[in-house]
């Protein structure tokens, strides 16, 4: 079979993975596993970030967005080949985008310097800043219950920072950075999903991504080996993937059912960080996590019992 063609259906395969596997019947079984799956390639996709250190961040992110390109183009419907680009809204997807490169830069350079489970257990704050910016850009009401979550996150967060910022290890910014700039990209997904698919959401933000990221070549870019060619477009291709089963995750399956599985994100950072760069979690990270990750529980229940679109703490 001619490399082409295996492509192709490898990827026919792996994105409408619900039309290919007929033995599960159960959609909220089905959910699962693209959401068990979504979160795997996801921490593949950090610990390639982490190996391919030597290459400057902008680099990695023009690969990220050029490769994750091509998982999208299997979900563009083939009456929309001519005109997929076509949209109303070019002015939020283009801040939609720049603040999620910076978003993106941001939790990068973090990965390279924290270990994966601080990093991974920070990201996971994502919808404690959503609240907050649901309060500036929606006026949403917030009440007692997610107040009292909030307040238990920035613990989280303030428990696993708060060591590092006494040795003057300021990388730990890097990840609130991330999560501020995931905020903001949550509130204009928001917006943009009401008419947008996500097939087009997705398009605009890798191709934005690739472009501003070219915009750094003149910084130590260097030319790839073989092989670590091949690790910055598993970068892309991974991430790709892993963005478009966490939204087939939400599609065949109940939102309260899946969401809590995104947490073995955690597990799988400890994992890798430990049997690859013998990272040990502290006690303090663990605690910090434990909160971060109740307080985000919190907030994703009460997201669902107002039915409202839940937001996901990952990096689009």
């Amino acid at each position: 079979m001619p490399p082409i063609n295996f492509c192709i259906k490898f990827f026919n395969l792996v994105i409408n993975i619900n039309e290919n596997t007929k033995m599960i019947k159960n959609q909220n079984h089905l959910g699962g596993i693209c959401m068990i799956l979504s979160v795997l390639f996801f921490s593949l996709m950090d610990v390639l970030i982490k190996i391919t250190h030597e290459y400057d961040v902008g680099q990695v992110m023009f690969s990220r967005a050029l490769f994750g390109l091509i998982p999208i183009f299997f979900l563009i419907p083939k009456e929309r080949l001519k005109n997929f680009y076509k949209t109303k809204y070019t002015g939020l997807h283009f801040y939609r985008s720049f603040v999620g490169a910076i978003a993106m830069y941001a939790i990068f350079v973090g990965l390279r310097n924290l270990e994966l489970a601080e990093v991974t257990s920070m990201a996971f704050s994502g919808p404690i800043w959503v609240v907050i910016f649901s309060i500036l850009f929606l006026r949403e009401k917030v009440r007692l219950t997610r107040w009292l979550a909030v307040g238990l996150g920035f613990m989280g967060v303030l428990i696993i920072s708060k060591p590092g910022f006494d040795n003057l290890n300021f990388y730990y910014i890097y990840p609130i950075i991330f999560c501020l700039g995931l905020s903001y990209v949550a509130i204009a997904i928001r917006k943009l999903s009401s008419t947008e698919p996500v097939w087009l959401i997705s398009f605009f933000f890798s191709f934005s991504i690739m472009l501003l990221s070219f915009l750094s070549f003149y910084q130590n870019w260097i030319l790839p080996s073989l092989i670590d060619l091949f690790l910055l477009s598993m970068v892309g291709i991974l991430g790709g993937l892993a963005t478009l089963w966490l939204s087939q995750s939400y599609k065949y399956s109940e939102v309260s059912l899946v969401s809590p599985l995104k947490y073995l994100g955690l597990v799988f950072a400890i994992i890798f960080g430990y049997f690859i760069w013998n990272e040990v979690p502290s006690i303090k990270t663990l605690i910090g996590a434990f909160l971060v990750i109740t307080s985000s529980i919190i907030i994703f229940r009460r997201e669902i019992t107002l039915k409202k679109q839940v937001t996901v703490p990952r990096h689009d």
